[in-house]
């Protein structure tokens, strides 16, 4: 484990070509002496782990991001890195279906009676930030559908070959722990020759790829815990019940970021995930900010000072900005 600053000045404690799950990351924590409160707990309640299948990614940025990703025609990195990062789109469509997923994998042989009788509740344990609406990157969010992206890419870098999708690291900040998955061009294989490749048919990994989808295990997916688990066997049945605690447990959290490698063989040529402008606007939303003023380098804007700035750079599309709630 190597302790760094990143760009946004935040310490990140990271463990190249591994996702590591939680009881490894523990001792990895360990043996480096790595004083984090929150990974050490052990008073948290039983929750759930279940299995989201992502279909579509996000990119939030602020103001100066969106003039220059419209200026540009496409996505870059802003920094010096050769990497665009994207976020899984985790929603209520993505939670129900993890929910059902779950409980036929625990309770194949269910009844009809059963099933209907089952209450929603996975959504009680949805509360990290990895299932917010809101953005801790800019009040602008850019909404593809993954296999959309997956062409671009291969058509701009990789000749029409389908890219290579990789296991890049595990990331451990104060609460939150991000397993990123890199992208890259067949041509740059020696490059993420130490990467493990992100298989299709690992059930005990954090983070597959299969069928045009992300399927994401979730390791911690509370981040505050005021549920708990409560399995019911001879009814074949799950529920989320208060935890038995006086105050709401906070915990690490994690979530996958996918890192798509843009390099160009001439260094002084601007590289770009490029998409039609007509089709940047049709992805694109306003996003309220979820702790505004507290993010390093970051400006939010309000909704009227956004409508603006987008009408300003797409002067004849005539579609109202719409808000990602």
């Amino acid at each position: 484990m190597e302790s760094r600053t990143n760009r946004r000045g935040h310490t990140e404690n990271v463990v190249e070509n591994q996702h590591l799950k939680l009881k490894d990351l523990k001792k990895e924590a360990l043996n480096h002496r790595l004083g984090n409160q929150y990974l050490r707990k052990s008073n948290i309640p039983p929750y759930p782990h279940p299995e989201f299948h992502v279909s579509h990614l996000r990119h939030d940025t602020d103001k100066d991001g969106l003039r220059g990703i419209r200026g540009d025609g496409g996505f870059k990195n802003p920094g010096k890195g050769n990497l665009l990062w994207w976020s899984l789109v985790v929603g209520p469509d993505e939670i129900r279906s993890a929910e059902k997923r779950l409980l036929e994998t625990t309770y194949p042989d269910r009844t009809e009676e059963q099933a209907e009788g089952q209450q929603s509740f996975l959504k009680e344990f949805a509360t990290s930030p990895a299932f917010n609406k809101t953005s801790r990157l800019g009040s602008y969010r850019f909404t593809f559908p993954l296999e959309e992206l997956l062409t671009a890419y291969s058509e701009q870098f990789c000749e029409g070959a389908p890219p290579v999708m990789r296991v890049l690291r595990t990331v451990l900040y104060k609460q939150e722990v991000m397993y990123v998955v890199v992208v890259h061009s067949p041509d740059n294989q020696k490059e993420f020759s130490d990467c493990p490749l992100l298989t299709d048919d690992d059930p005990n990994a954090v983070c597959t790829y299969k069928d045009g989808c992300f399927i994401w295990r979730a390791e911690a997916m509370c981040e505050t815990h005021s549920y708990e688990l409560v399995q019911i066997p001879e009814e074949k049945r799950m529920e989320a019940q208060p935890a038995r605690t006086f105050l709401d447990q906070f915990y690490v959290w994690d979530h996958v970021a996918v890192a798509l490698h843009v390099e160009n063989q001439v260094p002084s040529l601007l590289v770009l995930l490029k998409f039609d402008p007509s089709r940047l606007r049709e992805n694109l939303k306003f996003c309220c900010a979820e702790n505004p003023g507290m993010i390093k380098g970051v400006t939010f804007e309000d909704f009227p000072q956004a409508e603006e700035n987008v009408k300003e750079l797409w002067p004849d599309d005539p579609a109202p900005l719409e808000k990602d709630q």
